[in-house]
């Protein structure tokens, strides 16, 4: 993802890899590098930053070939700076190797950024960086919504995870801290909002509070001016049924249950170390599917050493029968520091390849489905803006989806009476699926 803004100094060119808990960090570096005009020619900029993600092969591979390919584009005398998950997790190596880099910073200095930058010197902090409300942030890519970091690190022991190794424990922000940044963003009108971190159920329990997220819904409902509201990343073994129930309760957080599950087989969920036993997985699972008007997402990893073929095969039937509103599947990455690193019942990568194919096939399926069942219903959307389809087609998003990921509605017609405006909100009539697009008419502002 690529940003840009105005100003008449000197510029910037950032781009932000991997997850939306990077993008956060890249907002904060943006932030703190606001006398830079933010620019999308890298060719130009003086200033060059790649905030990288190193969290499976696909990842790194994305990391070093950007990072590579804007030092061949970048001008004499730019400042070219590596800087996040990568970065932080192979620190000693990619200095030694990389002498194209100007700059190596990890996961723990994002707000010191601009000194770096100005001294031009690497950094690596052996501390975790938490946000909180001092921390001025540059919002991109929406007028109305934003993501809310809720921590930083996490306490898991997923044998394919090497994270917690370079990210570090849990480490939550303060309610008081999440409230403050929420009610600034509200008065420069955002009033959509995804709560993230690696472990979002766990938000809190560092600092011996066991229901955090509960406690965080109820402090955000009484915000004025927040209209909608989801949790991204609930982690199985710190989920319950009341939080569930409290969701399914508010009047501003939607029903969206994102759960990576992985998988579904009870040895493989042991294999796993996934915290959790599968009946009351089932049980959580069921009471999301169960709660009205819900959207549940949830990730697969298929091909993990000891996965056998009949774990495989239970795996296709629960995703075939439970009717995930949004899957991805991801092929298993052999990452060093893992218990899993260190298997020897390792599958071939050809089978993993296929596991993953076959398993992809069955989620596209499922997701038309859910799509095909918005077909002549009402809904509430966002609009975001044209549509990169059409001139004439404006691209908006239900509000109960996530952005960039749960899909994309184009609006084909309205019947208002007046033109539509870019971050309002609006209710539609669905009126066809073409291909993966929703088609819809606007009914009335909301």
């Amino acid at each position: 993802m690529k940003f840009s803004t105005q100003n008449p100094e000197k510029s910037i060119h950032l781009v932000s890899l991997g997850c939306t808990k990077n993008l956060v960090d890249s907002e904060i570096m943006l932030g703190k590098l606001r006398d830079y005009k933010v620019s999308n020619e890298a060719e130009t900029s003086d200033v060059i930053i790649v905030n990288t993600c190193g969290f499976i092969d696909s990842a790194k591979e994305e990391s070093i070939n950007t990072i590579l390919n804007l030092h061949d584009l970048r001008k004499k005398d730019s400042v070219l700076v590596m800087a996040g998950c990568l970065s932080e997790r192979y620190k000693e190596e990619l200095q030694k190797e990389l002498p194209e880099i100007d700059i190596f910073t990890g996961v723990g200095d994002y707000d010191k950024i601009d000194t770096l930058v100005n001294e031009k010197r690497s950094a690596f902090t052996n501390e975790v960086f938490l946000l909180n409300e001092t921390n001025d942030r540059v919002i991109t890519g929406s007028n109305y919504h934003a993501y809310i970091k809720l921590s930083e690190g996490c306490n898991q022991v997923c044998s394919f995870c090497a994270s917690p190794s370079f990210k570090g424990k849990l480490h939550s922000r303060t309610l008081e801290s999440l409230l403050k940044e929420l009610r600034n963003l509200v008065s420069q009108g955002f009033c959509d909002f995804s709560f993230v971190s690696q472990d979002s159920s766990s938000f809190l329990r560092d600092l011996g509070v066991n229901d955090g997220l509960i406690q965080l819904v109820n402090e955000v409902e009484k915000i004025e001016g927040i209209k909608s509201a989801r949790i991204l990343y609930l982690y199985p073994s710190t989920t319950t049924l009341g939080l569930i129930k409290k969701i399914e309760d508010s009047k501003v957080f939607e029903n969206y249950f994102d759960m990576p599950l992985q998988h579904i087989s009870s040895s493989m969920l042991k294999i796993m170390k996934r915290g959790k036993g599968v009946e009351k997985l089932r049980e959580l699972m069921d009471a999301m599917r169960k709660t009205p008007n819900s959207f549940v997402r949830t990730t697969f990893i298929v091909g993990h050493p000891g996965e056998t073929e009949a774990d495989f095969q239970e795996l296709c039937d629960y995703v075939e029968n439970y009717g995930f509103d949004r899957a991805n599947v991801f092929s298993y990455s052999d990452e060093d520091g893992t218990s899993a690193y260190d298997r020897d019942d390792k599958i071939e990568q050809e089978l993993i390849d296929k596991r993953a194919d076959i398993l992809g096939e069955i989620i596209k399926r499922k997701t038309l489905e859910s799509l095909e069942k918005d077909i002549n219903t009402t809904t509430t959307v966002y609009i975001d803006g044209q549509s990169d389809e059409h001139e004439y087609l404006l691209s908006a998003r239900k509000t109960i989806w996530a952005p960039e990921i749960d899909g994309e509605i184009y609006i084909n017609d309205n019947e208002t009476g007046v033109e539509l405006s870019v971050g309002k909100m609006y209710e539609v009539k669905i009126t066809e699926l073409a291909g993966d697009k929703l088609l819809a008419t606007a009914l009335k502002e909301i």
